[in-house]
């Protein structure tokens, strides 16, 4: 069976850099996801405007390569820095944009959701995140943070639109129905 091909579901993850742009395309129905590609937007010592460009133009071509049915992105919560900060909010913007002007629909989580959808602890480090991203998918080899992060924030969206579609739990034995 090719990469997705029963999986209904394209989610393009995207997790926003000022430098380095993580990605990740998953076929998914929900419950079992498989990975099409990931990789790192790398904008380097451009200069700030240019580095945005990189990012909307970079970004725009994967939404026009793989097509995706929706893009999820990781919010931007809090940053130690304020300039820090603006320039990843910045660099969202052109990945928000970048998906709009392609046409897809654009879901955005927490760091700390992601994780939890992921690993299960909101609370998970990188290296716990990496690992079950490369589990979750049965991927060859652990991707790179940025990779990983992005692959992670796609599983999430996954995992949130299967939940319609499971069986709700049983609140208590008497409504228990199989």
């Amino acid at each position: 069976m090719a990469a997705g091909a029963s999986l209904r579901h394209r989610v393009l993850g995207i997790d926003p850099g000022s430098r380095n742009t993580g990605y990740g395309v998953i076929d998914t129905d929900g419950q079992r996801s498989v990975c099409v590609a990931r990789g790192c937007v790398r904008v380097g010592q451009h200069a700030w405007p240019e580095r945005l460009g990189l990012i909307f133009d970079r970004v725009s071509a994967l939404v026009s390569e793989h097509r995706p049915h929706e893009m999820a992105v990781e919010q931007l919560i809090f940053a130690r820095d304020a300039t820090a900060a603006l320039k990843i909010g910045q660099a969202r913007g052109a990945v928000l944009c970048a998906g709009l002007k392609g046409g897809v629909i654009v879901h955005e989580y927490s760091p700390k959701s992601v994780k939890l959808a992921v690993v299960g602890s909101g609370n998970a480090d990188k290296a716990q995140v990496q690992h079950m991203v490369r589990v979750l998918l049965a991927l060859d080899d652990a991707p790179g943070e940025d990779e990983a992060d992005a692959l992670a924030i796609a599983l999430c969206h996954a995992h949130s639109m299967g939940i319609p579609q499971r069986k709700r739990a049983a609140a208590s034995w008497r409504d228990f129905r199989p």
